[in-house]
């Protein structure tokens, strides 16, 4: 895509609207439409956007695969802990009133507000890890001749 400039600069002119209406799904979750999976696939979106532009090479450098296979793993742990949380705290797997708080009750979320935000968190990092790298395997496989 050198050959195409004005690509490239609409390109990074985009990114950053892609990346903050990602942000806008996954923190509107819990009130509306939206979530970790939508939020998640937007903004891997916006990486392999970047990767189709620019090349597989400079999207790695920005998103290494190492780096999406630990928040791959991390999301799953996030949503699990908060299953497990609830289990420890005395209620059943997910059951996010076990999760309430006298804690800045003004400034943090407690039980089914901060349940849904853990598991949505990390759905939407799962998601936007398994999505760059399922864009990583395709774009990186090699031609047979």
């Amino acid at each position: 895509m050198n050959t195409f400039p004005i690509i490239r600069v609409v390109t990074k002119l985009l990114i950053p609207y892609i990346l903050l209406f990602a942000l806008y799904v996954q923190f509107h979750g819990d009130y509306g439409p939206g979530g970790g999976f939508q939020a998640g696939v937007i903004l891997a979106s916006a990486l392999i956007l970047y990767g189709l532009v620019f090349g597989l090479d400079a999207a790695q450098k920005v998103a290494p695969p190492r780096l999406m296979q630990r928040l791959m793993a991390l999301g799953v742990l996030v949503y699990a802990g908060t299953g497990m949380a609830s289990l420890l705290l005395g209620g059943n797997f997910l059951d996010y009133e076990q999760l309430n708080h006298h804690v800045l009750p003004h400034f943090l979320p407690s039980g089914q507000h901060l349940g849904i935000f853990l598991v949505e968190f990390g759905v939407g990092i799962t998601v936007t890890a398994v999505m760059t790298m399922i864009f990583y395997a395709f774009a990186g496989r090699q031609h047979i001749t």
